[in-house]
Order: C-alpha cells, then sequence, then structure tokens
C-alpha cells in the first residue's frame, strides 16, 4: 500500500529498514530514468567501496584463507628433503572494514563517458564514511559529469554547502556547466517529495524523476507498513511532529 505520510516516512531511517528502501528506491529511479533515455544513455548501478581507516578504532578479524583449510584436510607437508623454516610466533593482521553503498551512473551509449551521477545518500555517506565520500564527491565536480544528491535522511550531517538552507530532507542538482551554483529542493517532514530534473548532454533534455510517485510504489513494494511502527522514529522527532506521526501511523492500515 502506498505510504500513509504526504512525503518521506520517517519510520523507514531506522538500521533494519533502511538498507532495504536504499536498495528497492534505487532500483526503480534506476528504471525510471532508463525508460527515458534508452537508447541514447546507459543506466547503471555502481558501487563505492569504504574502508573504515580511522585509527585507534577496532579492526575484526579476517577470514581463514581456504588453501590453508584445504591443506590442513588433505595432509599434505613439505616436500622431502626441504628445510621448513617455522616462525618464532604467529600474529593477527587486522581486517580493514569495508563497506560498499551502491549509487547510479548515466553513461554515453557510445562513448561509454558518464554524463551523471546520482547518489541516494546514506547512512554511510553521512556518518562514519562521509569523509571518504566527500572526497568522491568532490572527483564528480570537478569533472565534466553532474551530480544528482538525494537526501532522505534527518540524521547524520549533511553534505557540505556553506548557504544550505535548513531543512530535513534535501535534493542538490549540480549541472556541470554551471558549477559552482547548483538546484537545492529544500524539503520539510511534511512536504511532498519533488518532481526534479536528471541532466543529461546538450541538446538532449533532462529525464525527470517523480519522487513522490516512485516512493509510493517502493513503500508498497517493500510491504513496509508491517513492521515499522513498531518503535519510534529515529533520530527523534519534536513534539508536535511525533504526535503527528504517531496519528498518522496508528491510523495506516496494516499497522
Amino acid at each position: 500500500m502506498p505510504s500513509p505520510f504526504p512525503g518521506m516516512n520517517p519510520y523507514l531511517e531506522r538500521d533494519d529498514v533502511w538498507p532495504d528502501f536504499h536498495h528497492r528506491f534505487l532500483d526503480r529511479i534506476a528504471e525510471a530514468i532508463a525508460d527515458q533515455i534508452d537508447p541514447r544513455y546507459l543506466v547503471k548501478i555502481e558501487e563505492h567501496l569504504y574502508v573504515q581507516d580511522s585509527p585507534g578504532l577496532p579492526h575484526r578479524a579476517g577470514p581463514r584463507a581456504d588453501i590453508g583449510v584445504e591443506r590442513a584436510e588433505r595432509g599434505e607437508g613439505p616436500a622431502a628433503g626441504l628445510a621448513v623454516l617455522e616462525a618464532p610466533t604467529r600474529i593477527t593482521i587486522p581486517w580493514p572494514d569495508v563497506e560498499t553503498q551502491a549509487y547510479l551512473e548515466i553513461r554515453d551509449r557510445s562513448s561509454r563517458g558518464l554524463v551523471t551521477v546520482l547518489e541516494l545518500l546514506s547512512p554511510t555517506n553521512k556518518g562514519r564514511h562521509r569523509d571518504q565520500h566527500v572526497r568522491k564527491r568532490d572527483q564528480v565536480l570537478v569533472s565534466t559529469a553532474s551530480l544528482v544528491e538525494i537526501d532522505l535522511l534527518r540524521g547524520g550531517e549533511p553534505m557540505p554547502s556553506p548557504d544550505r538552507p535548513d531543512c530535513d530532507y534535501s535534493v542538490v542538482v549540480s549541472r556541470a556547466e554551471k558549477r559552482p551554483e547548483a538546484d537545492f529542493w529544500p524539503i520539510g517532514l511534511r512536504d511532498s517529495l519533488p518532481i526534479i530534473p536528471i541532466p543529461l548532454r546538450a541538446p538532449d533534455r533532462d529525464a525527470i524523476l517523480r519522487l513522490q510517485d516512485l516512493f509510493h510504489r517502493v513503500h508498497d513494494a517493500g510491504r513496509y507498513a508491517r513492521y515499522v511502527y513498531d518503535t519510534p522514529p529515529g533520530p527523534p522527532l519534536c513534539a508536535n511532529d511525533a504526535r503527528w506521526a504517531t496519528e498518522i501511523a496508528l491510523a495506516s492500515p496494516g499497522a
């Protein structure tokens, strides 16, 4: 069923819901864009790779090498007549904390040149790996590709901008030919999600994303109304917004 909220549903931001929503919403966005720009362009889902490199943070143990297990099972030893130098001790090498995050690329079909990058921001982008994400973002901003950022998270630190208006959610469309200026859609908790342009190469017209329509379809496909309302939204809402959100949630069919 469609979301009962007029815009973003604040209950989707919880840790056990957001990854599924992020995946479904990005897939639906990719389909909506591809339907409009085929066959001139390609829409591809790619992944950022983030490695935890902050000093002082614990590392998790890595997997055992398969080859070591296989040899132990076979009982293989050193070749006859070869001397083996035994190490005096054994140590553990920290296994890096690796995380991936999906995003969209639009490329020219004939040249494969990068045209537009679309990011649906996540707690990874706005939280523990924010510095790495900002560096990747900067690489797009100094390129000839346009950038679209959709931020549907109240939590985390927004992407840097000295004159960014205060808002709950936002969309940024940075056209390569108009930088450093970018178009900005501030979105409140009770606002509908906007219709936004997706820049292509001149003279081609922009693709169009009707975010609210896409959101309702994803909300319905994810069956979120069946399980997201058993805990309050996080981060916590102010008192008035919390009462408003609770009333909507309680009245939602299937809640």
